[in-house]
């Protein structure tokens, strides 16, 4: 009997291509346990999907880093926080874990530098009471907790978010430095380094197809052999966060904000999306923030609006004009108004929307004359002691 051709003919007009469809069902049907490793990027269950979004408390920074709508940091994707002293890496974390309530998901904190601040946290809207709050001795046993909570959370119940906040990378111990002692034998970049390379390509295929949004925050360290055009600072712990993150935010502290008799109630932070496979890389979000109520979002959205000409006029006198209203307000009837008219409150936020969120287009559509290029390196001369495994 001839044997029957395997031969697919290609058709164009097909929505999916015959030939590719034979070659994912033939990659599944190798698979042990019927584990489907093949997919198409438009199906539903396709392991790159984002299958949730969580606010960082910045309307602006969530548009940075998503470019859409609604949007914020990627679930299912790891993100690194990384900057020096006092410039809001635990604050967002806060922020993020309030948020990550709000949604009915379940938030954990790992902390490595024993600096929680319940009662501000609090105050932000986290609910302490439901908050997992963890201590490991070293960034082993961290990493080891990370992946049990995984495990059991999943086990228990697979489709609640769960969002994990690991503070941080550079205030965490290795095993080796809690035995050694203080003369500065042993080698902790490397290790740490190796140490962190392995953990996070376990965790990466771990959190992939999991509602898990597991966050990094990192200090930065000076990079003494920078070139005069290069980034200024490092992060401890090697290159592999850098590689793995698919978010990588630098927070910036570009300011004080005093109050009519002098005394400092804040900082202004900048935040840049230095890394980014969400949206577009490099931009950045600019918000205040307050000790005593953390990120005032609506400062940021009504300073955006006043820089895009969008709102014109002072705080005693302010006009907004949308596209099927034209309103008149203060500062403090803003607040009013965007709290309780949810019209005005889209029209705002959509203004934002449109005027942020960058539109793909096709290559080669149109020429940008208006552009200026920059030939510096943000990765140059980096150091060769940190090394990677």
């Amino acid at each position: 009997m001839a044997k029957k051709s395997t031969h697919v003919e290609y058709d164009g007009s097909n929505d999916r291509d015959a030939l590719a469809v034979s070659l994912q069902k033939a990659i599944n049907a190798r698979q042990k346990d019927g584990i489907k490793t093949s997919y198409f990027l438009d199906e539903h269950d396709d392991p790159s999907a984002i299958p949730d979004w969580i606010s960082t408390g910045s309307t602006i920074l969530d548009l940075a880093v998503s470019n859409r709508a609604n949007g914020g940091l990627p679930v299912g994707r790891i993100i690194e926080l990384n900057g020096l002293e006092s410039t809001g890496k635990s604050l967002i974390c806060a922020h993020i874990c309030a948020e990550t309530q709000k949604k009915g998901g379940l938030a954990v904190v790992i902390d490595a530098e024993n600096s929680a601040a319940p009662q501000f946290w609090s105050s932000l809207g986290v609910n302490l009471r439901n908050l997992n709050y963890n201590q490991s001795l070293c960034i082993e046993d961290m990493f080891d907790t990370l992946e049990f909570m995984i495990g059991h959370v999943r086990k228990e119940n697979p489709d609640r978010l769960l969002t994990i906040i690991f503070d941080s990378v550079a205030g965490a111990p290795t095993k080796v430095e809690l035995e050694g002692g203080y003369g500065g034998e042993g080698s902790y970049g490397t290790e740490k380094a190796k140490i962190v390379s392995r953990a996070l390509r376990k965790l990466t295929g771990l959190i992939g197809r999991q509602k898990v949004l597991p966050i990094f925050t990192n200090q930065l360290r000076m990079n003494l052999k920078a070139m005069s055009f290069g980034d200024q600072y490092i992060v401890p712990a090697g290159k592999a966060l850098q590689y793995h993150a698919s978010v990588r935010i630098r927070l910036k502290n570009i300011g004080r904000i005093s109050d009519s008799k002098k005394m400092v109630i804040g900082n202004t932070i900048q935040a840049q999306v230095t890394k980014n496979r969400c949206g577009p890389p490099f931009r950045t979000a600019a918000f205040d923030v307050h000790f005593d109520s953390g990120i005032q979002d609506l400062v940021s959205l009504l300073d955006f609006m006043k820089d895009n000409g969008y709102i014109t006029g002072t705080k005693a006198g302010y006009t907004f004009k949308g596209k099927d209203t034209e309103l008149k307000f203060n500062t403090d009837k803003f607040v009013e108004l965007y709290n309780t008219d949810k019209a005005f409150k889209d029209a705002i936020y959509n203004t934002v929307c449109e005027r942020y969120v960058m539109k793909y287009r096709q290559p080669n559509s149109k020429i940008v004359d208006d552009v200026v290029h920059d030939e510096g390196d943000d990765e140059a001369e980096q150091p060769k002691e940190v090394v990677d495994e």
